[in-house]
């Protein structure tokens, strides 16, 4: 038999067809970069023009992972504007997406060779048993990663919450419960510190989460922001002593209404509101106080009750900046979160475990923190230190 003319070496060739797939890559996106910068400035780099108004100032370097591996990003700086781009984020955006539909497909239940047909629309070319495997495997290091991070920097404002969902136990549904906290940092903008599973919101789940978030680091507590759980106060006193615990005012108002007639509910519904309008906590009490008296002479009692036990947790706010009022006594800030989980978990339906619920609620909540949400400033805690 006659030997072969060429020999390849298949496992070289394969390795440097994807370095040339990862170069290309980086080249392009660092190109794109460029040229979005050049948009901005108005000029070419070094060009002098009247309408110029920013300034090239160098880059900095930052790693980005991709479907073809980790490229360097090389971010322009400049002077007299600030470089923001769409580039990295629609690019971010398709990566994760399609991290977290091979992650929802598998924990759906579906089908290795249905996710290979799937895989072939997303990434555009089909993909082994073996690859789906690794990518899924992948998928959750790099979440289960960044769920347990070091939390660096102080957060003086902590939004704790807590979400339901079912998850398949020995031929039964039961629910299992994902605790979310999301801090504002000491540049003040938000960060996502925390998802943990807890098979109920008691006291011993949550004094576990808080106490793993102390331990991964947070500091600089000021006040915990929650809607009053099963155990949630005690706990926050026994981790974070330190920090004030303020109720979400809209908690407090939906157990005040439960107890009062629909027909009534709008008119209640106001006068609680009248509460959280008043300039200082003097004011408020007092409100609390006529409410909680008016709602007697209209003979609820029950209604009347709850708002003289409960005004003065959700009043807490009132000892800080006065700029900050309106973001620190509602759950605004953990809202959108919220309704993302939501909706992607929506899709599932039921978990096959709680593990299973924690890794898509924490992808879920990995993408929307590294979005607009979390690139923009929430509040100005510098007025902390006046």
């Amino acid at each position: 038999m006659p030997e072969p003319i060429v020999t390849l070496n298949e496992e070289s060739l394969r390795s440097d067809l994807r370095e040339l797939v990862r170069k290309t890559v980086e080249d392009t996106l660092n190109g794109l970069l460029e040229a979005e910068a050049d948009e901005l400035v108005g000029a070419e780099r070094y060009e002098r023009t009247a309408e110029r108004e920013a300034y090239r100032a160098g880059h900095y370097d930052r790693g980005l992972t991709t479907s073809s591996g980790e490229v360097t990003i090389h971010m322009p700086k400049l002077k007299g504007a600030r470089f923001t781009t769409a580039i990295i984020e629609r690019y971010r955006r398709r990566e994760t997406s399609v991290e977290e539909a091979m992650i929802e497909m598998y924990l759906a239940g579906v089908s290795t060779r249905r996710i290979e047909d799937v895989s072939e629309i997303l990434w555009g070319s089909s993909v082994s048993a073996a690859t789906v495997s690794n990518l899924n495997e992948k998928a959750f290091a790099s979440v289960e990663e960044w769920r347990n991070r070091p939390l660096e920097r102080a957060y003086p404002y902590v939004y704790v919450d807590g979400i339901y969902l079912k998850r398949s136990w020995g031929g039964a549904y039961e629910n299992v419960a994902v605790m979310i906290a999301i801090g504002v940092n000491d540049d003040g903008y938000r960060e996502v510190i925390g998802a943990a599973e807890g098979f109920t919101e008691s006291s011993e789940c949550w004094r576990e989460f808080l106490s793993w978030l102390r331990s991964r680091g947070l500091h600089g507590v000021r006040m915990v922001v929650g809607d009053k759980a099963s155990g949630m106060v005690g706990s926050i006193a026994e981790v974070f002593p330190e920090a004030a615990y303020q109720r979400y005012t809209v908690h407090f108002y939906r157990n005040v209404l439960a107890r009062v007639p629909k027909s009534r509910r709008a008119a209640v519904a106001a006068m609680l509101k009248a509460v959280h309008a008043m300039e200082s906590r003097e004011a408020s009490e007092a409100k609390a106080l006529a409410v909680a008296e008016e709602l007697e002479g209209m003979r609820l009692g029950e209604a009347a009750r709850a708002v003289r036990a409960g005004y003065a947790e959700t009043l807490t706010y009132t000892g800080f900046p006065r700029e900050h009022w309106a973001r620190i006594r509602t759950n605004n800030a953990i809202e959108r979160l919220n309704r993302e989980v939501r909706r992607r978990t929506r899709v599932v339906g039921t978990f096959p475990d709680g593990k299973s619920a924690l890794m898509l609620v924490t992808a879920r909540l990995k993408y929307v923190a590294e979005s607009e949400w979390g690139s923009r400033r929430y509040l100005d805690v510098t007025l902390l230190e006046e």
